[in-house]
């Protein structure tokens, strides 16, 4: 925190707290009280300082709109919160289908447009393992987008979402087929419902 003097090191720090407790920003009233601030103008003060040094931004006349700023803030694009499913919609989007969270990313490094409609899936089984997706895996995918040769897809197959290669040979009909040791047969594309076209892969670091 350099360039910082003592309090606005502790006033930083007290709206850091406040966040990461409560899930709010602070009140200038709470930050005066806090503190023992005469009136909510020091704390008002100390804010518009942090704000210039880059450290925090804020809406003016708006309460509890003050927010931590990273260093990484001027480099950053856009974000979109992705709905995370066990089982992909049949039609995106569809409110009977409650997420069972999101994940957060910056829209620009997923090369997708931002008009998108974007969805992930937890992949289950090593059904592709032959396309390094692995059990535990977050595939984010592209709804309503048509798949290209090659391409992994959601598709609801036997009533069943799953993740397959989209695969079309010269004359022949699409087909959807698995990639692993001992995979399941191919199932013919026309015959099942694509969910989504995979866009973006993501795997959590297994622990020792």
């Amino acid at each position: 925190m350099k360039g910082l003097s003592r309090r606005q090191k502790q006033v930083l720090e007290f709206v850091r707290e406040k966040i990461e407790a409560e899930r709010i920003p602070p009140t200038l009233r709470e930050i005066a009280d806090n503190f023992g601030f005469r009136s909510v103008k020091a704390a008002a003060d100390h804010l518009r300082a942090l704000r210039k040094k880059g450290f925090v931004d804020f809406q003016p006349f708006r309460a509890r709109s003050v927010r931590i700023l990273s260093p990484l803030d001027s480099f950053r694009s856009p974000t979109v919160d992705i709905p995370l499913y066990s089982t992909a919609p049949e039609k995106f989007p569809d409110e009977e289908v409650k997420p069972e969270g999101c994940i957060t990313v910056d829209i620009d490094t997923l090369g997708v447009p931002k008009t998108a409609k974007l969805f992930a899936l937890k992949a289950r089984g090593d059904s592709m393992a032959g396309r390094n997706i692995f059990s535990g895996d977050y595939v984010i995918l592209e709804y309503g987008r048509t798949p290209r040769n090659g391409e992994v897809v959601a598709a609801l197959v036997n009533k069943e979402s799953v993740l397959r290669a989209y695969v079309k040979e010269r004359g022949s009909p699409a087909m959807l087929k698995a990639e692993a040791s001992k995979p399941p047969k191919p199932h013919p594309a026309a015959e099942a419902v694509i969910q989504g076209v995979m866009v973006a892969l993501i795997r959590r670091a297994k622990s020792r």
